[in-house]
């Protein structure tokens, strides 16, 4: 007879363990550990598979006489831009975000468009009834739309009713909620997801389905369970965005078919996500000039260039002990910015409360914002508003020297188009591009000193050389 061995996983990161511990060695969790059985019996008691003679690995070379299969297009411009122009046949996406951001919404949208296209679309959910999907649908004004529609959690059954239906496109939602009866654990824990997640991969290859998996987050923002579904599937988005915004973004950390880090923009309304062709003037909109404290940064996500305002408030601090508080920027890279203008520019914020935020809900990574959060202080520490019409980007060295950023001139495109008639940028010999300044007129910096020279004197911008 089988024994049954108990065993101890991490459902954070999958670590296994013969008895309980309070705390994951392997990750540094806390009470996530949790148990399940699994087949240790000897080779004897166990129950015989029958054995096939091995085929063999057949090599194949790198070109090929078939044409790849087009991309599939949802029409929704934002969400294909996120996905590397349109979903790739028979490859496997996982989408994460916080409960109640969006996601199935978006997905619901996206099925209903590829649909209306012609593409067999299933959907099936493991959360909702199908009342409530129909209820969403109702109220998206997507009721019409021909998707397939099927609540099951079981995981044999939904993989016999794909292989019947023949989909080119399925969503699954969500794969926490998903088991396998081969795996004696609980629906959500590490084994039955990586199970799960591995059987619809193999699903998605084998049929040619694009296959799209819904996953719930942690209180870190990372998909719950195993690291290791990420490796499996193709394309890994995250939706974000914040409760009190109507803006959501739609980031791709991991595309096997297009760029990384690129981002679709969608605002939320009574009638489902409507996507957002010109983010910067929506993140932008209601800005007025000479308001102390803000400064407008020329970034990048992705391949797009995005204008964002960043906002920032320097006061007294009410207590012994001076306040960071950081909202959409990283506290650490805050902390070095505002070292740098203490140590190299004589700025004292010791005593000093200090606030950041980046304006709607945007999360900005780029290094080429530390210029712009150093304008943001120091026209706040200073109470006098940057010049008018003016963009700011550039990286911070711990020395003091500002350095050049990558793509100055599709910044400095950006910023022209929507009106802005100055630019706040290192200098940079060997970029000669962006001597042609598209309409903006550019303070090339060289020391953070000359920042606050030129903020301090309040004079015009004018072209340097």
């Amino acid at each position: 007879m089988v024994k049954l061995a108990t065993l101890f996983v991490c459902q954070s990161c999958g670590e296994a363990y013969g008895k309980w511990a309070g705390r994951c060695e392997a990750c540094g969790g806390w009470n996530s550990l949790v148990e399940e059985t699994a087949d240790s019996g000897p080779a004897s008691t166990r129950p015989k598979t029958r054995t096939t003679k091995s085929r063999g690995v057949a090599f194949h070379d790198l070109q090929s006489a078939e044409a790849p299969l087009p991309r599939m297009q949802t029409n929704i411009a934002e969400f294909d831009r996120v996905c590397g122009g349109g979903i790739v046949p028979g490859s496997a996406l996982l989408i994460g975000g916080d409960p109640g951001i969006g996601k199935s919404t978006l997905l619901l949208q996206a099925a209903a468009k590829l649909a209306k296209g012609g593409s067999k679309v299933a959907y099936v959910s493991g959360e909702e009834a199908i009342d409530q999907i129909r209820s969403r649908a109702q109220r998206l004004g997507l009721a019409d739309t021909d998707v397939m529609l099927a609540t099951e959690t079981a995981l044999g059954p939904i993989l016999d009713a794909l292989k019947r239906e023949k989909p080119d496109f399925v969503v699954i939602d969500s794969i926490q909620t998903l088991w396998s009866d081969a795996l004696g654990a609980a629906p959500g824990t590490v084994s039955q997801v990586r199970a799960c997640a591995q059987e619809l991969t193999r699903f998605a290859k084998k049929r040619g389905c694009a296959v799209v998996l819904v996953g719930h987050v942690t209180k870190d923002g990372q998909i719950a369970g195993p690291r290791v579904i990420e490796h499996m599937v193709d394309s890994v988005l995250y939706f974000e965005g914040e409760r009190g915004h109507q803006f959501r973004i739609l980031r791709a950390v991991k595309n096997r078919f297009g760029p990384t880090d690129e981002i679709g923009v969608f605002e939320m309304s009574d009638a489902g996500l409507r996507e957002v062709a010109n983010p910067s003037a929506l993140f932008l909109d209601g800005r007025e000039d000479h308001t102390t404290g803000t400064a407008v940064f020329a970034g990048l996500e992705g391949t797009r260039p995005v204008l964002t305002e960043i906002q920032a408030l320097v006061a007294p601090a009410a207590f012994g002990t001076p306040r960071r508080a950081v909202v959409g920027w990283d506290n650490a890279r805050l902390a070095m910015v505002l070292a740098v203008l203490e140590t190299r520019c004589g700025f004292s914020f010791g005593g000093k409360d200090v606030y950041l935020n980046v304006a709607g809900g945007l999360k900005i990574s780029e290094p080429a914002a530390d210029l712009a959060v150093a304008a943001a202080l120091i026209s706040s520490a200073l109470d006098l508003p940057l010049p008018p019409k003016s963009v700011v980007c550039g990286e911070i060295a711990l020395s003091g020297d500002i350095r050049p950023v990558s793509r100055m001139s599709a910044r400095l495109k950006e910023a022209s188009k929507l009106g802005f008639e100055h630019a706040i940028s290192p200098a940079n010999k060997n970029d000669r591009q962006t001597e042609r300044n598209f309409g903006c007129t550019i303070a090339k910096m060289v020391k953070l000193s000359d920042l606050i020279d030129l903020i301090d004197t309040g004079e015009s911008i004018t072209t340097q050389e």
